[in-house]
């Protein structure tokens, strides 16, 4: 009998989890418009606003010579990766904005990205081929994220934030991409990202 009422807890358990997965609605924590933008990505690819729009993307802010965040960063942004597609997740885009374009030419993020275990390249989109100035202004105006190159030097500050862009090209959630204990939900994140794309399409 003990068994049988333990065996009925957890079947109860278990539809009460399955219930609230299902019933699980996306919620935007922000609302900021991407400005449009062309740039050049790991390929020598022209990418532009609208070449992102359709799908929901996943941004960053990095630069290759980076020796603190960027590098653990780039490592998550693989581990989400592999949540999505455990999850059966395909139309999606994972963006990274060089804050260090003068050095990071398309043949530099190549070599970078080859550094990380990348499930699926195909869906990667290291963006450079624009200046400095215009990278500073870009990430505040619309992702109200700090860039910053020192005039001495120094390695380029930035913020270690995952952006959730969603298919309209519309900022709509934050992320922590960095965290010195690893507690980053990449779960969290992927079913935030495919929740939005079966909203989209209505199912």
């Amino acid at each position: 009998m003990k068994k049988r009422l333990l065996g009925l807890t957890g079947i109860m358990i278990l539809s009460i989890i399955l219930s609230a997965c299902s019933n699980y609605k996306f919620k935007a924590d922000v609302n900021y418009p991407i400005e449009d933008f062309t740039m050049t990505d790991q390929r020598g690819d022209t990418v532009t606003l609208d070449d992102l729009k359709g799908e929901p993307w996943l941004a960053m802010f990095i630069f290759t010579n980076c020796t603190t965040v960027c590098p653990p960063m780039t490592f998550n942004m693989t581990g989400i990766q592999e949540e999505l597609i455990e999850r059966g997740v395909e139309d999606y885009k994972l963006v990274a904005f060089s804050v260090d374009p003068e050095f990071d030419t398309p043949e530099v993020l190549t070599r970078y990205l080859s550094n990380y275990p990348v499930p699926d390249d195909s869906k990667w989109h290291l963006l450079t081929g624009y200046d400095q100035k215009f990278i500073e202004q870009f990430a505040l105006s619309s992702f109200k994220s700090f860039v910053k190159k020192p005039e001495d030097g120094g390695e380029v500050i930035h913020m270690s934030t995952f952006h959730l862009v969603d298919e309209t090209g519309t900022l709509v959630k934050n992320y922590d991409g960095y965290s010195a204990d690893g507690s980053i939900s990449f779960d969290t994140i992927a079913i935030d990202m495919k929740t939005l794309i079966e909203e989209r399409l209505g199912k």
